[in-house]
């Protein structure tokens, strides 16, 4: 199944195909959320690392894996590579949104120093690579990113990152919002599960944005083969 008839939600199962995407380097950038080490970690019992463990395992072995070849093939293309991370500026948190403040899963305390904070040394940001610290769910309304892009005359926005129902959803339907072009990239994104990973891609696909392979979006940059 091609990405122009995958994850269709009720709303568009009978609706005609989306033209090809194409996309050019020069207004693209590829948008890497929140691959941070802290969400890699052992947690606090044995019983909740086993819990995780199809997560941790699809991290390893397909979405790290896959956005390291993403990024590359982004940068031999000459896409822009922009990096968000969850990251507040006081120790105690008092800048963060009232969203990271609640109790639960979403309650993250991450000052921007410490280590547990930094982007995964496999998909480390590199050179002048930007990189928006946000201190909110999505990356363009906690961050300068929307300035960023405008001031680059980016036009589309290639997403990959974690976690498809919470923070890559969130950054997507604001990108969408303020007319960007966005692509989510299905095996470069994880939730905590599978299935939460799919129904969301299924409820944000072509109103909010295509959802395709990694290969499918390499293959939509102007000048590849």
């Amino acid at each position: 199944m091609s990405w122009k008839t995958a994850y269709r939600s009720f709303y568009y199962e009978t609706a005609d195909a989306p033209e090809d995407i194409v996309l050019d380097p020069g207004r693209t950038a590829l948008l890497m959320i929140d691959v941070q080490k802290t969400y890699l970690e052992d947690k606090d019992t044995p019983e909740e690392t086993a819990r995780w463990q199809p997560f941790y395992e699809r991290m390893n072995e397909t979405v790290i894996p896959n956005c390291a070849k993403l990024i590359d093939a982004c940068r031999a293309k000459g896409i822009e590579v922009i990096h968000a991370r969850i990251a507040c500026h006081k120790e105690d948190g008092r800048d963060r949104s009232l969203s990271q403040k609640k109790p639960g899963f979403n309650y993250l305390l991450l000052p921007k120093n410490r280590d547990d904070a930094q982007i995964v040394d496999a998909l480390a940001p590199l050179d002048d690579e930007i990189t928006v610290e946000k201190t909110t769910d999505s990356a363009l309304t906690g961050t300068n990113l929307r300035l960023i892009l405008r001031n680059m005359e980016v036009t589309d926005v290639i997403v990959a990152g974690i976690f498809t129902d919470q923070c890559v959803s969130s950054t997507v339907r604001s990108l969408a919002d303020e007319s960007f072009g966005v692509v989510v990239v299905d095996d470069c994104c994880a939730a905590a599960t599978m299935e939460l990973h799919e129904s969301e891609l299924r409820i944000i696909n072509m109103i909010y944005c295509h959802v395709a392979n990694r290969c499918e979006v390499e293959g939509f940059i102007q000048g590849s083969l």
